[in-house]
């Protein structure tokens, strides 16, 4: 851990920090000052990586791993960060898996692996934040923009986010009285592997002209309004964000 941060220092745990977005969240996180968690699912090398860019930066990270839909592998995780950190105030939730198929040809076993991971997952994660953010600190769910925007072959992983939605919307009323927000992040077209993954140039160039802004998003746009959320923005709570750029 580096000296160079304060002990009083915020706490924060990134789920999926090991991915673009998740990476660039806890990049983010970490140069704001908080000590961050770089949670992983399998690839701790990369997880490590990033822990590497923040303590380089003068902050302070930890990579820890685990299965984001198995409760005593997220008790452990908050565990270990309670006890090297101190406590937890802030959780972002990006851990997810997108599987793309027609409703019709969906293969029925990728579906239960959508659901336990996105839905179960998150359920676990913000069970676990409920019960240990502290005063003053936030819970940070992902969704997707392509939930408005019903977008063929999304049947699937929009269900699951759908759930995320609810479950944040449910989950802030909650926790009322205890000063914690509870918000969705949904970002629409993101420049990640993968959402790139399968995607001729033809495809890249319309999700490029369908925001208002001009381009595309890229994952230092979702670690901007992450960092909102998990600081200044205490008065908005229940919350889906939408981080599209305006899509039209």
């Amino acid at each position: 851990m580096s000296m160079n941060v304060s002990k009083g220092a915020r706490v924060a745990i990134v789920t999926g920090g090991s991915g673009e977005i998740g990476r660039a969240v806890a990049e983010r996180l970490g140069a704001d000052g908080m000590h961050v968690v770089v949670h992983y699912a399998a690839n701790r090398a990369k997880a490590q990586e990033v822990v590497e860019l923040i303590t380089n930066a003068g902050g302070s990270a930890i990579a820890l791993g685990g299965d984001v839909a198995d409760e005593s592998s997220m008790v452990a995780l908050f565990d270990e960060t309670e006890q090297h950190f101190g406590g937890v105030d802030v959780v972002v939730h990006t851990a997810g898996i997108l599987v793309l198929s027609t409703i019709a040809e969906l293969n029925l076993e990728d579906l239960d692996r959508i659901i336990r991971t996105n839905i179960r997952g998150t359920f676990v994660v913000d069970q676990q934040a409920a019960r240990r953010v502290r005063a003053g600190g936030a819970i940070i769910n992902f969704s997707t923009s392509v939930i408005r925007r019903a977008v063929p072959t999304y049947g699937a992983y929009a269900a699951t986010k759908g759930a995320v939605d609810v479950i944040t919307m449910i989950l802030a009323k909650e926790l009322r009285d205890r000063d914690i927000t509870v918000n969705t992040l949904a970002p629409g077209a993101t420049a990640t592997s993968m959402f790139l993954h399968d995607k001729d140039d033809a495809a890249i160039a319309r999700f490029s002209k369908a925001p208002a802004l001009g381009r595309m998003g890229v994952p230092d746009d979702m670690a901007s309004v992450v960092a909102f959320l998990a600081g200044p923005a205490r008065w908005i709570n229940g919350q889906v964000i939408y981080a599209d750029g305006g899509m039209i």
